[in-house]
């Protein structure tokens, strides 16, 4: 058996030590990596509506929803073997821990070839079953075409840095996405705003700039003073550790699609309002996703801190932590959501300076930032199942509010009320919805009080 790691492997062992600073110091890198990520995508969606105008911007909006419904569901499931390595690490069973990162890395091999293939092959389809404008119907092919050209290394990318997060190493993915997200800014300038190659250039940017992330991850998982050290020999599938990865992490998986879902749905009605509706609800999707990246963090660290604390039994330590996560998740979303609230028009203009463009993201960023709260609560409060190895409750919560009910009360809407507002108000209705469950199941349930160490049912 491996010995625990010590101090140079860069891991952090949340198992000692002040719940609230542990989480901060994990939270706070990971904020900084999912903003240089949150980059990537703005990054484009800045430079091709300055330099190529509204219909260009409206392409790479168009079915941005279509990327997080594909990718997602991979990603996600990576998200079980977080799980599993935490609860290992926890434990100090370094022999499972390697080889649950072994057995994650070849499910991640296998995931990107996958997803690069379907992708590539059908986007044409799946922009058609979107109803995307004819207008921009060439342009959104070319791009989705080459973002899905670069799906292996986003995979894997997201692969290790969930094996690094799990381990409570949240700074090496900062310092790798700083580099990529750089080189992605540069490269979209030099291809779309001098050399003027289209849209399409902006998405061999991105895949250009993820691949760079991935050969910085692959040379560190190389070394062999880390825990999380990769042998090419050993790359492949565990049985017993590739059952429980699947256990937590198809939950995740299907969770996360079951959301994309619901989103393509949603973007299908938007795109029916044309070209305009679909550059401002692109803008603003951008918008939320800055807002978002502290909360996101925060319910990382949670998951992270439950999971090694439950794998070591410290079940009220795991119990301190979550509350201190739910609840600063909550203040921070709402504060923020406040500062959307004012300057919905100057975020909006960043990105397009269209009047109407400008006016309906404002309008849909008034409409749903003062209730980021509950969106917040909904993840923290996920985030904690997650960890505890309940990923099975918010699948269950998010399919059947985020998705059944939000998609039904939008095609009921759209087909007696045909107004765009209606479909903005989906999203609060449905943070709401979902909050009070999760809110009923976080306190009222025993397993919860007491974190004890339970199976889903």
């Amino acid at each position: 058996m491996r010995g625990f790691p010590n101090k140079n492997d860069s891991v952090t062992d949340m198992t000692s030590g002040t719940p609230w600073k542990l989480i901060l110091s994990f939270a706070v890198p990971v904020f900084l990596s999912q903003l240089l990520q949150q980059l990537y995508n703005t990054a484009d969606s800045i430079i091709v509506g300055n330099f190529l105008g509204t219909d260009s911007l409206a392409a790479v909006s168009s079915s941005g929803n279509l990327i997080f419904l594909i990718t997602s569901f991979f990603i996600g499931a990576t998200m079980g073997a977080g799980i599993v390595i935490s609860k290992y690490f926890g434990a100090k069973d370094m022999d499972r821990v390697s080889k649950a990162v072994h057995t994650n890395v070849a499910l991640g091999i296998v995931s990107g070839v996958v997803l690069t293939a379907v992708g590539v092959i059908f986007t044409p389809t799946f922009l058609r079953w979107m109803d995307t404008d004819p207008e921009i119907m060439d342009e959104a092919v070319a791009y989705f075409r080459w973002y899905f050209a670069g799906s292996l290394a986003i995979v894997l990318y997201n692969t290790f840095k969930s094996i690094m997060n799990a381990l409570g190493d949240s700074r090496r993915p900062l310092y790798y996405l700083f580099v990529s997200s750089v080189l992605n800014i540069g490269l979209d300038l030099l291809f779309v705003g001098v050399f003027r190659w289209g849209v399409w250039s902006a998405a061999l940017a991105t895949t250009i700039s993820q691949g760079v992330s991935l050969i910085l991850c692959i040379i560190r998982f190389a070394r062999k003073d880390t825990v999380y050290h990769i042998e090419l020999r050993k790359i492949g599938f565990d049985g017993p550790i590739f059952r429980e990865i699947i256990r937590y992490g198809l939950p995740s998986g299907v969770q996360n699609s079951v959301i994309g879902l619901a989103n393509v749905i949603v973007q299908k009605n938007i795109n029916s309002f044309l070209k305009i509706a679909t550059a401002a609800y692109g803008s603003y999707s951008k918008i939320e996703g800055f807002a978002f990246l502290p909360i996101n963090s925060f319910t990382m660290a949670i998951t992270t801190f439950v999971g090694q604390n439950l794998g070591a039994g410290e079940y009220e330590r795991a119990k301190r932590g979550s509350r201190f996560g739910i609840i600063s998740a909550v203040i921070m979303a709402e504060l923020i959501g406040l500062v959307i609230w004012i300057f919905a028009p100057v975020f909006v203009s960043l990105f397009d300076k269209n009047p109407e463009v400008i006016a309906l993201g404002a309008k849909q960023a008034r409409i749903e930032a003062f209730f980021y709260c509950l969106l917040a609560f909904s993840h923290a409060v996920a985030s904690v199942c997650r960890g505890a190895g309940k990923a099975v409750v918010p699948m269950a919560v998010m399919l059947a509010v985020w998705c059944v009910f939000r998609i039904t009360y939008i095609e009921i809407m759209m087909h007696f009320i045909h107004e765009i507002h209606f479909i903005y108000w989906a999203y609060p209705i449905t943070w709401g919805i979902s909050s009070v469950i999760f809110f009923c199941y976080y306190h009222f349930s025993d397993w919860v009080h007491g974190f004890l160490p339970q199976t889903d049912s």
